[in-house]
Order: structure tokens, then sequence, then C-alpha cells
């Protein structure tokens, strides 16, 4: 069975978050998450085994903010292509042939030209330098997640796309606004999942900024967007910061029920953004009936 075929008729269980997991683990505010990649990978392998525990089909690697752009700010660019190769083998090594490993792609934190400094050409070649290492690594995917920005993220795909032939997984993140849902750039929830489809990403969908209950909302738009399989993968609720600690307001229970209804809306992977952690994940599986899908890899690939 390939993987397509899996997802669209029994669906695929992502984990979640890995940057809060880190802070409670004791990350301090400002330190680059994949510094603990070569520093701390005891901790990286650690929330990986929770998530594998939980029962998640997916794994994500430690790598969101792990392009040369990126790294370049925290001097760390010259270390990409060994924080993407070991971070993806730390998450092989947990994952077996048990579980996916989804190489993690996030934003630059750059504007393209003509808006902001750098040029699409730059961010298709730091995309490719990023996937060419997490290919190395072993990954089985990639999952490019928690862009707000269209132009980048078609520059992350075909930065990808020419390197790697593996699937891609495209999210986008969104904020509710009194005319309905769209990015900070204005672009709208159903002409984003098109834009993404038509990049050939094999899932399109939305992450982070919202909790599971707006989630909801959000998710029905889209569905209703394209006939592609989706994913959705919400924050915890929102951030309260209480006695110095960054707390989420929905607990696992509130969580897993509304994603329970995000499942009945037709969308086939599912997943846990920030403030999430294996218990949310796993009582999603059991409210959901998620079973846990994920072949030995050798099969997905038939």
């Amino acid at each position: 069975m390939s993987l397509l075929k899996n997802i669209e008729t029994q669906g695929l269980m992502f984990d979640g978050a890995m940057g809060t997991m880190l802070i409670q683990a004791g990350l301090e505010s400002g330190t680059v998450p994949e510094t603990w990649v070569l520093e701390r990978p005891e901790e990286i392998i650690k929330v990986h085994q929770g998530y594998a525990d939980a029962g998640a089909d997916v794994l994500i690697t430690n790598t969101f903010g792990g392009n040369p752009i990126k790294l370049k700010k925290a001097g760390l660019d010259k270390k990409t292509e060994q924080i993407n190769k070991v971070a993806a083998g730390l998450t092989k090594s947990i994952a077996k042939d048990q579980c996916l490993v989804a190489g993690n792609i996030g934003p630059t934190g750059e504007l393209i030209q003509a808006g902001g400094t750098i040029s699409e050409e730059a961010v298709k070649d730091c995309f490719a330098a990023q996937a060419q290492a997490l290919v190395q690594g072993g990954v089985d995917l990639f999952l490019v997640q928690t862009f707000f920005n269209l132009k980048e993220i078609i520059s992350a795909i075909q930065g990808i796309q020419s390197v790697s032939d593996l699937p891609v997984f495209a999210s986008m993140t969104f904020q509710e606004y009194p005319k309905g849902f769209s990015t900070i750039m204005g672009d709208s929830v159903e002409y984003s999942m098109n834009a993404l489809k038509d990049a050939n990403a094999l899932v399109v969908g939305a992450n982070c900024s919202l909790g599971s209950d707006r989630m909801v909302l959000l998710a029905k738009e889209v569905r209703r967007a394209v006939s592609t399989p989706v994913m959705v993968a919400p924050n915890a609720g929102s951030p309260v910061v209480r006695q110095g600690k960054t707390r989420y307001s929905e607990d696992a229970r509130t969580f897993s029920e509304n994603m329970y209804a995000i499942k009945k809306l037709g969308v086939e992977v599912l997943g846990g953004c920030c403030g999430t952690t294996p218990e949310y994940i796993r009582q999603t599986i059991e409210k959901t009936r998620v079973k846990k899908q994920c072949m030995l890899k050798a099969k997905i690939s038939e």
C-alpha cells in the first residue's frame, strides 16, 4: 500500500510539540533548539520516545529552524549539514521500522524580495541544502510547516524537490480576522491550499497560531478548499504566563475532543503543535480511534 493510499483509507497521526517540551526540560529562552541536537541529544531522544510510546505514526525531527539562513543568526550556518543529519539520525533511532520520520522545515525568518532582503533563488538554495542533509540522515518525508508567506513556502517546496522526490506535507499558519481566516500576508485559506496542491505537496493543511477550538472552524475551510488529503495540527490553546512559566489553556481532554471534531470533518492527518505533549497525542488517538497505522517502510514504498 502506498503512503497516499494509507492516508486516504486509514489516516495518519503525527506527533506533537518539540520546542515547548525542550523548554520544560531546561532549554533557556533565546537558545536555538537545534543546538541540543549536538549538545543534549539525550533530551531530543526522550521527546521522540514519548511520542512513539503515545502511538504517533510520524516523528518529526528537531530541525524546524535548521535552515542555513536561520542558523546563521546563531552562528551555526556552517553546521547546517551536521545538525540536520544528526537530528534525523536521532529520530530514526526511536522510529526504527515502526514510525515514519518527517524532516521538519520551517521559515527562514526573512522576507523575499521585493518586499524583503533576500532573493527567491537564495531561499530555494537554502531549503535545498537543508533538505539534502535531512535526506542523507534518512528521513522518509518532509514536513514544511508554520509558514505565513505563500511565496516562501512554495520556494521551500521547490527547493526540496530539486534534491529529493520524497513526499512533502505543506502546512501554513492562519489568523482569524473579522472577515474570516487568512495568513498575515492576506492570502485566503482556499487560495493558499490550492497553491500548495499545485506545487505538488502530497498533503496540505494548517498548524500553529490557533488552539484546537478555533482550529475546528479553520479545518472546515481547509477541508472544503481541496479534494487532496489535508493535515491539521493546532496549539494546545493559548499561551498563558503564570509565575514566570508559560502554560497553555487547553488540557489534553479538551484538545482531544476538538481533534475528534476535526477528524469528523474528513481531515485525514492529525498532529499537535505548541504546548502539546505525548499525553495530548495519546488521548487524541484514543478519542479519534486512530489506531497506529504506520507500516514498515518496505510496505509503504510498494
